[in-house]
C-alpha cells in the first residue's frame, strides 16, 4: 500500500496542536529522558514507541474509565485507547524533530459487523524516503506490534473478506471524527458507544 501524506508539507508532520501538543513540559522531558539514553534517530524512534506500547496501558485492556485525548494528558494519566496512544506517540517523536503522522485501519467482527477505527502512528526517520506504520496500542495475548522501518508488525493485518481495510492517507492532525469522539466522550463505556466506523 502506497501511504499518502494528506499534507504535501513535510513540516506539517512536525507541528504541535492542541492534541499533539509536544511543546509541553511533560511532552519535553519525557522526551530528553529517552533522548539522553538513546541518541540516533532510529533508537530514539523504536524507545519512544515501546515507552508508549508499554508503559501507557490500553484503557480497555485495564478497564479504566477515564479518556485522553491530549498527547499530555495520556502521558500524565497513563492511559488512553489507541487514538489517544498514538497521539502521545506522534508528540514524543515531533519533539525530537521525527515526522509523524497519524493514519487509521478500519476493522470488523469476523463476519464483518461492527466496524471500528483503529488508530496508528507513521514514523519518516531522517534520511528515509518512505514512512512506515507503526501501532503502540499495547500488546497482550494474541497482539504482538513491535517497531519495524521494513516489514510491518501492527496489531492487526487487516482481513477484507471481513470489510477490513487501511487507509493510505497520513494526517498531520487526528481525524475530526476521531478527534470528536473522544472530546465528547464523558467515560469509556460512552466512547465505546460511540467510536466511529468509517472515515
Amino acid at each position: 500500500m502506497r501511504l499518502i501524506q494528506r499534507n504535501p508539507e513535510l513540516s506539517a508532520y512536525l507541528a504541535a496542536d492542541e492534541t499533539i501538543d509536544h511543546e509541553h513540559e511533560l511532552i519535553r522531558e519525557t522526551a530528553a529522558r529517552l533522548r539522553a539514553a538513546y541518541t540516533d534517530a532510529y533508537s530514539y524512534a523504536k524507545a519512544a514507541y515501546e515507552f508508549v506500547r508499554d508503559t501507557i496501558p490500553h484503557s480497555h485492556d485495564v478497564d479504566d474509565p477515564r479518556v485522553t485525548w491530549r498527547a499530555s494528558d495520556v502521558l500524565g494519566q497513563r492511559t488512553g485507547i489507541c487514538y489517544a496512544k498514538a497521539h502521545a506517540l506522534a508528540a514524543l517523536l515531533r519533539a525530537e524533530s521525527i515526522p509523524a503522522a497519524l493514519c487509521y485501519q478500519r476493522l470488523a467482527a469476523d463476519d464483518g459487523t461492527d466496524p471500528v477505527l483503529h488508530g496508528l502512528v507513521a514514523v519518516r526517520l531522517p534520511g528515509r524516503e518512505r514512512w512506515a506504520r507503526q501501532d503502540p496500542r499495547g500488546n497482550k495475548p494474541g497482539i504482538d506490534a513491535q517497531f519495524s522501518l521494513e516489514r510491518e508488525r501492527l496489531a492487526w493485518t487487516v482481513r477484507p473478506e471481513c470489510n477490513e481495510m487501511d487507509y493510505p492517507v497520513l494526517y498531520d492532525a487526528p481525524h475530526p471524527v476521531v478527534l470528536s469522539a473522544l472530546r465528547a466522550a464523558p467515560d469509556r463505556s460512552h466512547l465505546w458507544r460511540t467510536l466511529p466506523t468509517a472515515l
